[in-house]
């Protein structure tokens, strides 16, 4: 399974994607999608058309790679939380995304957090 540190970001991308494309397939896309650094660390999540194929592409400190799964029944879940193609989410609903938990409609309960424009 892939660490992901607390100061990880998500990105999913929403559109279905060529699951043929690799490394500079990818890339690619990130820069086209997202506009972030590839580099940054962060995680950026793609699915085929048929919602059944997933790649997570990151950068791990000296190089990139692609983290992969296909399901043999069943699809993920389709997020449409997002009009431009690409959202965000946290490491939690990853893994319930990942293990076939609805994320839509999920309420959570109230926790404490820090507003990052109090922090800056």
């Amino acid at each position: 399974m892939i660490a992901i540190s607390p100061t990880t970001r998500i990105f999913v991308c929403t559109d279905a994607t060529d699951m043929r494309k690799g490394f500079c397939g990818l890339s690619g896309l990130v820069k086209a999608h997202f506009q972030i650094d590839l580099f940054s660390g962060h995680l950026f999540v793609f699915f085929n058309r048929r919602r059944d194929y997933v790649k997570v592409l990151a950068w791990d400190k000296d190089g990139l790679s692609i983290w992969s799964k296909r399901l043999e029944r069943g699809t993920f879940e389709k997020l449409t939380r997002s009009s431009d193609g690409d959202l965000e989410i946290d490491s939690a609903e990853l893994i319930m995304m990942l293990r076939g938990v609805q994320i839509e409609g999920t309420q959570r309960r109230k926790r404490y957090s820090i507003d990052s424009a109090k922090v800056a």
